[in-house]
């Protein structure tokens, strides 16, 4: 089942990111930035959160954090060998409930 379900969401996330991609230097009403800027909002958001480091970047990014250091296209947000970066469950759980504590997911449950 995990599989599978990895599987989905990383189809979803390439559609995404390859439209966001396309309208990349377009300004995001009403906040007068980039979509290129606010992936990389995003992106920091959620590494914050993770705690663990780099796993998430921006559609663009430096050379640098490319793919094999050649592309600052980031469609497929990946490590410098393009593979994917991978997350613990903790991890998921600090950014999903938006908390940075993947103990917070289990306070609620212990108060239904």
């Amino acid at each position: 089942l995990t599989a599978k379900l990895l599987g989905v969401e990383s189809g979803q996330d390439a559609v995404i990111r390859a439209l966001l991609y396309e309208k990349a230097k377009e300004k995001v009403y009403p906040y007068d930035i980039t979509v290129e800027k606010f992936t990389n909002y995003i992106s920091k958001l959620r590494n914050d959160l993770g705690g663990c480091g780099l796993k998430d970047e921006g559609i663009i990014v430096p050379p640098e954090l490319g793919a094999e250091n050649r592309t600052s296209s980031n469609v497929l947000s990946a490590d410098y060998n393009s593979l994917s970066y991978a997350r613990t469950p903790q991890e998921i759980f600090r950014i999903v409930y938006a908390s940075g504590d993947e103990s917070s997911i289990l306070k609620v449950q212990m108060e239904r």
